[in-house]
């Protein structure tokens, strides 16, 4: 038998049906969603070590969402834990002392799961003492970069700045500032460095003369260095006594300086009353270096009663001799001195051949400075 609907009827075949599926639409409608996993969060503190090249222990504050584990990639570098668990840990980093004489670097990665957050640590080369020397006073420029990722400052603790536009006596055009100047930096410490840059701003260029708080009387001096490029840059590395009254009679000690257009050349001299640039008897020593401006060199100075030495990377450049007559004039060097490092523009000497601006900014770097004494 054949069942036929009229327009009535269909309509509520319809509805029924409708209703019928009213539940199963409302579960896959629901307003709530299937639960998902949070997303792993492995967060490590603080963002940077500071090591010495001596063994050592450090330790890291760990923070995350799920149980991790850590593994170094260098055997040096070794982490303790080397898992955790979902919450606050903390983990004790134990390096070797770094004696093959050039810095290391190892990554911990840290994994859960799929998830790897990785964290760097570098560690310089022991500082070795020349023989029969220790070491009294250093910076190796190694601050973390201050909030914002912004570069660190030269300690204060450390260095005084020199500031001004006069001259200095040799004529030099730049402005000396104390670090900065409004927003214009000349001296910041980053990738393990300290940098002094040389720039024009306006109708002047600024840069940075910086003094040691310290003194010392004899010893081993050393800094390694990369200087300048460019007509018109004069970077130095020097001594002046702490208690200085006038120039050349108390003395100075130059143990590096160069000028941009005779690039790599190096040299080291002493002044004082008897011998001294101002009427031509300085007592110096140049010898060309290469790659002085391209890449880094140890410049040293030994100090004692009897002679002043200089050296670039281990080799005797400079020598001069006490001659042992008590005569202020031509051994002024028994008293403290301190140590400078500057970068000058133009001048009697940095512009005797003129200046190119088209060079600035000038970046000298300094990867440290250290104190050595018996």
């Amino acid at each position: 038998m054949v069942t036929t609907y009229n327009d009535d009827m269909m309509r509520k075949v319809l509805l029924l049906m409708f209703i019928s599926i009213l539940p199963f639409i409302y579960c896959c409608s629901s307003d709530d969603p299937v639960s998902k996993p949070d997303a792993v969060l492995i967060s490590i503190t603080p963002q940077s070590l500071e090591l010495t090249g001596q063994a050592e222990n450090k330790v890291l504050q760990v923070s995350s969402n799920a149980d991790w584990e850590v593994v170094s990639s260098q055997s040096w570098c070794k982490v303790t834990p080397s898992s955790g668990s979902t919450g606050a840990a903390s983990v004790t980093i134990t390096v070797e002392e770094n004696t093959s004489g050039s810095p290391k670097t190892a990554e911990l990665t840290f994994k859960s799961g799929s998830y790897t957050a990785t964290y760097s640590i570098s560690q310089p080369a022991k500082i070795i003492a020349p023989a029969g020397y220790q070491l009294v006073w250093n910076d190796e420029f190694n601050a973390s970069r201050l909030s914002g990722g912004r570069p660190a400052l030269p300690a204060t603790t450390n260095w005084s700045y020199e500031t001004g536009n006069n001259g200095w006596g040799n004529n030099e055009l730049q402005n000396y500032i104390s670090g900065f100047s409004g927003t214009d930096t000349c001296a910041v410490v980053t990738d393990g460095k300290l940098k002094i840059i040389a720039k024009k701003v306006g109708n002047q260029v600024l840069s940075i003369r910086m003094n040691t708080r310290q003194s010392w009387k004899y010893g081993y001096f050393e800094a390694r260095l990369k200087l300048p490029k460019g007509k018109g840059t004069w970077p130095a590395f020097w001594m002046l006594p702490k208690n200085f009254t006038a120039w050349p009679d108390d003395g100075e000690i130059d143990i590096m300086e160069e000028v941009g257009y005779n690039a790599n050349y190096v040299s080291s001299s002493i002044h004082c009353k008897a011998y001294n640039h101002s009427i031509g008897t300085q007592k110096t020593k140049e010898i060309l270096l290469s790659t002085a401006q391209t890449e880094f060199h140890v410049y040293a100075l030994e100090w004692t009663e009897d002679y002043i030495k200089t050296f670039v990377d281990g080799k005797e450049l400079f020598y001069f001799a006490n001659d042992k007559t008590g005569n202020k004039n031509t051994w002024p060097f028994n008293v403290p001195f301190y140590l400078k490092l500057n970068l000058a523009w133009g001048g009697n000497w940095g512009g005797a051949q003129g200046v190119d601006e088209s060079v600035l900014p000038a970046t000298y770097e300094i990867d440290y400075v250290r104190v050595f004494q018996k």
